[in-house]
């Protein structure tokens, strides 16, 4: 069964997201850099293929950290994450993108990003 979020279980998780978020972002451009340079025939002081390949593996473990709490990962570029969650009896996803400060946004399940709404309006 898939995990259901409290909006204080969620909350609570925040600040170490932020912290892999920001972690994330960062990897996340300089294997864009890496990626560019190497096809460039260039080089980066950023590193080569060992690098990169540690930039991959370092994304993989945040991404696979986040899903198993059971946080679903939407896409990285922008980081989009949503916490399966029940308001008022409605299946929701507590939604959190990147450059947002805290959580404070949902969606009904079936409508998705647009639906999105700020937490103390009505469901």
């Amino acid at each position: 069964m898939d995990r259901i979020f409290t909006l204080d279980e969620a909350r609570t998780i925040m600040p170490a997201l932020l912290t892999e978020a920001g972690e994330l972002i960062a990897a996340r451009a300089d294997l864009a850099e890496i990626a560019y340079t190497r096809e460039q025939g260039q080089s980066t002081p950023l590193g080569g293929l060992a690098e990169l390949k540690g930039i991959e593996a370092r994304i993989e473990e945040i991404l696979a950290g986040w899903t198993g709490q059971g946080i679903e990962v939407k896409g990285i570029a922008p980081v989009l994450i949503d916490f399966p969650a029940l308001l008022d009896g409605v299946s929701v996803r507590l939604c959190w993108i990147e450059g947002e400060t805290e959580l404070s946004w949902y969606h009904r399940t079936e409508l998705g990003f647009p639906g999105r709404r700020p937490l103390d309006s009505p469901s």
